[in-house]
């Protein structure tokens, strides 16, 4: 079973849901097997997990599927053996609440205040599913509005199909990987990037030789796409300017899509005067073709050989440092085959940026492609430090923990 979630496929112990105890009320719908997903994923990432089921809830899910993917034994009574309280000791000892699917009946009783079973005590994640026309009723707006107001994080419902015979509309349970994203973004301490402007650039840009061919790299964006998540669990307003992937937009985030290192550069320094934090983790083409080919080339017209000329494509993050308002931090990337320091630190210098993350194309597990990387972070004091290999979501939190600190040196000069 494996989640389409922004950040990527793996899933391991780690921050912020690592030793966190987390109450997921699921409640009666169709929807309710996605959160056998959100269980077991929110279990490998180390939560402990308490499964409350409504009494609908487990004409569509067994408990013993949630005990299977949590080790713990789910709960269904009010007034079970472990004390009267139940509910309140629940809400009381959990670091975040999260109901998912959240039915049209939960969000009306919760927005009145009722507390009439084990879910009514103050989530705070609330992930809404139920046929459309019924979310679209004012009443069910209005509820949804009120507990926004109140606090709550509600996420979604998404649009696509819905049950046999429903069609298609916003009433879908997002994703289990994006319910599980807005648990961290509850869990994660303050932040100084919480309500701070960050620009993150990610993924390959493409040079057009013809309609059909391109120069290219082979950046997959999983590194620009890990940070972009990161920073917004941290409460972030993020935009993303990504060049082309295949990878799904980072929920919360601002996505711009760009083809060429033109389109990213026009992008990029449109934003980034707002921005507090710039991270450029782009592989920006270098180069483009002198001539773009307004059809397809042909074999037996061009020959055995072909000459390309190339032209110098602008230095984004040149441009972009020198835009940035005081007190901001621009974090550049290097993927080197040798030397590394010394081609990471001229970098660091000759592009005025604040910190450098430098890592090597032929160490294993690191660069293109990879769930994971080896990186080193050069900052413009002379600082270096050493990240072990880890996953690139792990990595994008490390960096970020860099980027808070120097935040704070910036603020205090």
């Amino acid at each position: 079973m494996d989640s389409d979630r922004p950040g990527g496929d793996l899933r391991e112990r780690r921050p912020p849901w690592d030793g966190k105890r987390v109450v997921l009320g699921v409640c009666g719908g169709i929807a309710a097997y996605k959160v056998i997903q959100v269980a077991r994923d929110l279990t490998l990432l180390g939560a402990l997990v308490d499964v409350v089921l409504t009494d609908a809830a487990t004409r569509f899910v067994t408990p013993l599927s949630f005990e299977g993917v949590t080790g713990r034994r789910p709960l269904t009574d009010l007034f079970s053996a472990e004390g009267a309280a139940l509910h309140v000791r629940l809400g009381q000892e959990a670091d975040a609440i999260c109901v998912a699917p959240a039915t049209a009946d939960f969000l009306s009783r919760s927005a009145s205040g009722r507390a009439d079973d084990l879910l009514s005590e103050a989530p705070v994640v609330v992930a809404p599913a139920m046929n459309d026309r019924m979310f679209a009723h004012a009443q069910t707006q209005a509820n949804a509005a009120h507990l926004a107001e109140r606090g709550y994080l509600l996420v979604g419902p998404a649009e696509g199909r819905l049950a046999v015979g429903e069609g298609r509309g916003p009433g879908r349970l997002v994703d289990p990987g994006i319910v599980v994203e807005a648990l961290g973004r509850v869990l994660e301490p303050p932040s100084p990037l919480s309500g701070k402007a960050v620009l993150i650039t990610a993924g390959p840009t493409r040079e057009a030789l013809d309609p059909v061919r391109y120069l290219g790299n082979r950046s997959s964006g999983k590194m620009g796409y890990a940070l972009a998540q990161a920073a917004w669990r941290r409460g972030a307003d993020v935009t993303l300017v990504s060049g082309p992937t295949a990878l799904p937009a980072p929920w919360g985030v601002e996505r711009i899509w760009v083809e060429s290192a033109a389109d990213m550069e026009e992008a990029v320094l449109s934003r980034v005067e707002s921005a507090d934090v710039a991270l450029h983790a782009a592989a920006v083409s270098d180069y483009r073709p002198a001539e773009r080919h307004s059809s397809k080339m042909k074999r037996e017209a061009v020959g055995d050989e072909f000459d390309l000329r190339l032209l110098m494509n602008p230095d984004i993050a040149s441009q972009a440092n020198t835009r940035m308002k005081p007190g901001s931090v621009a974090v550049g990337f290097a993927l080197e085959t040798d030397d590394l320091e010394s081609h990471a630190r001229r970098k660091l210098e000759g592009k005025a940026f604040h910190l450098i993350v430098a890592n090597r194309a032929d160490t294993p597990g690191s660069g293109f492609e990879s769930d994971t990387n080896k990186v080193w972070v050069f900052d413009d004091k002379g600082g270096a430090r050493d990240l072990p290999l880890a996953s690139k979501d792990v990595v994008a939190s490390q960096i970020l923990d860099l980027v808070e600190d120097r935040m704070g040196k910036a603020r205090g000069g």
